[in-house]
């Protein structure tokens, strides 16, 4: 049994399946873990949601801001945005089953795999993990959000979840914008200004980043050590490098052109398929 995740899909269904079968992937045997952003930006969204919800016992999938962006369509929170390319899952007659079976995704994957003769931990989240939370913290803010999307009034959560303030804890003033921020740390973190604001602008390589700015993973992490191994995507200008031996970034922006990864946890063997149209 192998166990390969791989990074932001965003609807490009063609390179999944062609990476799929480079890595020799066996649905009954092997595993699969999904760092978020199945769909939008490529243009076969409905086929890759409607691929993993068919393997779904066999899958391991965290929700990305693109997820939630179209949840937040498909309830009427959102607006479609002139770039997205979500037509054919909301043209679909399975858009409501998708939806719900959607709304159940975790915004988190913990597990331990045997990698490089050593057991590793690994931490999975959509765009990483924020340097001042503990394994603990991640746990508890994690499933509050999970509960409150898949409760029967998400509608109500969706409706208050989007938006890039307050971008400090000590901010917040109410619990939807303590969960706000929550999710914006787990689904679009990038840089941290140097007073520890999250800033949710600037989304460019770390060269031409402003000097205020730094990104997360290049603060002490109070969630990492010696056996734990922190999973992530969003952040396509990275181009799956992080200079960590155990923070990989599995984004590399298939849906802009580029190339779709995967890491096979077990030897750390990456694999990856460009773009194909």
């Amino acid at each position: 049994m192998s166990t390969y995740v791989i990074g932001d899909l965003q609807g490009c269904f063609e390179e999944f399946q062609k990476l799929l079968t480079t890595v020799q992937f066996r649905e009954d045997k092997d595993a699969l873990w999904l760092c978020g952003d199945i769909v939008n930006r490529g243009p076969e969204s409905l086929k890759c949601l409607s691929y993993l919800y068919s393997i779904r016992e066999n899958c391991k999938i965290v929700l990305g801001n693109h997820d939630l962006h179209l949840l937040g369509i498909i309830e009427g929170s959102r607006s479609p945005a002139e770039s997205d390319t979500l037509e054919d899952v909301l043209e679909s007659s399975d858009v409501i089953i998708l939806a719900e079976w959607m709304k159940t995704l975790p915004f988190h994957h913990i597990e331990k795999v045997k990698s490089d003769g050593m057991e590793i931990e690994f931490i999975m989240t959509h765009a990483g993990v924020p340097p001042s939370w503990t394994k603990e913290d991640l746990l508890e803010r994690s499933e509050e959000l999970s509960k409150y999307l898949s409760n029967t009034n998400s509608e109500n959560f969706l409706n208050n979840i989007f938006g890039n303030y307050p971008n400090l804890p000590n901010e917040c003033k109410s619990d939807i914008e303590r969960l706000r921020l929550n999710i914006n740390y787990i689904t679009r973190m990038r840089y941290f200004d140097e007073d520890g604001s999250l800033d949710l602008k600037f989304k460019g390589r770390i060269i031409d980043a402003p000097i205020n700015l730094k990104p997360w993973f290049e603060y002490e992490s109070k969630i990492l050590n010696e056996k734990t191994h922190i999973l992530f995507g969003h952040w396509a200008a990275l181009e799956g490098f992080t200079g960590k031996n155990n923070i990989s970034a599995l984004d590399t922006g298939c849906a802009w052109g580029n190339k779709l990864t995967a890491l096979r946890l077990e030897d750390k063997t990456i694999f990856s398929c460009d773009k194909l149209n």
